[in-house]
């Protein structure tokens, strides 16, 4: 069970981080691109350093793991991972679709996440099985078959190679439709049961923590592409379906 401190701590994370973000939203006075050509603004410098502040406070035991800043070692098996903001190029384009994301690990893995869009107040949080959007209970949409789903994926510019073009391939001619962008929104929105599936890669370490608890606790099933539980660790390629049967068939396209 996740301390119901650590539930209460990791919303007032999200609080400051939306604090130090807003007053930058539609309001930008300048983007730097990283070295790996990401874009990443003063609002994100901003909100990772107030969570930070917090997490000394509050937490000066626990590792820290951010986009933007130095790693704090964990001394205790605690690591709180993240994202100031999640989906920038949206957030720098005025789009409220970028989120921030917090998660926490315990012995590497993921058991309390929350993804936070503070423009439109927008919060879902999971842990310890369940999960709640502003509070409500989650349920994803289950039972949808591949030929009636509604897929999302962040650009295709992130399939660059020859054979993770053609596995995304299989799956997209199968589907429904298929929405481009939203970044970790489009996991809220899995999550709430508006979305069946999502597919993509690239996700890095910061992208992916707080995805598990979410999903699954909403009822939802999130692995890498070959069915292999989220981590520090994974390889980015990630695949989350509304429930096991519509995850397996999806799997199952993307091995080809």
């Amino acid at each position: 069970m996740v301390d119901r401190r650590d539930v209460a701590l990791a919303h007032r994370l999200a609080d400051a981080a939306g604090a130090a973000i807003l007053p930058h939203f539609r309001r930008l006075d300048g983007v730097e691109v990283k070295p790996d050509a990401t874009p990443v603004t003063a609002a994100d410098h901003a909100a990772e350093a107030a969570i930070r502040r917090l997490l000394a406070t509050e937490r000066p035991d626990d590792g820290v793991l951010g986009e933007e800043f130095d790693d704090v070692v964990a001394r205790n098996g605690r690591l709180w991972v993240l994202d100031p903001i999640d989906g920038t190029k949206a957030f720098t384009a005025g789009k409220p679709t970028f989120t921030t994301l917090i998660a926490l690990f315990e012995d590497g893995a993921p058991v309390l996440g929350v993804i936070d869009q503070p423009y439109n107040r927008e919060r879902w949080v999971g842990h310890d099985g369940g999960a709640w959007f502003n509070g409500r209970p989650l349920a994803t949409r289950r039972g949808t078959p591949l030929a009636r789903a509604v897929v999302s994926s962040t650009a295709p510019e992130l399939f660059e190679a020859e054979a993770d073009r053609a596995a995304f391939a299989r799956v997209e001619r199968e589907v429904a439709y298929l929405s481009w962008g939203g970044d970790a929104y489009a996991y809220g929105l899995l999550a709430m049961g508006c979305v069946d599936l999502i597919v993509e890669m690239q996700l890095k370490p910061f992208d992916l923590g707080p995805l598990a608890p979410i999903v699954e606790g909403a009822g939802g099933r999130i692995t890498d592409w070959r069915g292999r539980p989220l981590g520090l660790a994974s390889d980015g390629r990630i695949c989350a379906g509304g429930d096991a049967d519509l995850h397996a068939a999806t799997l199952a396209r993307l091995a080809g």
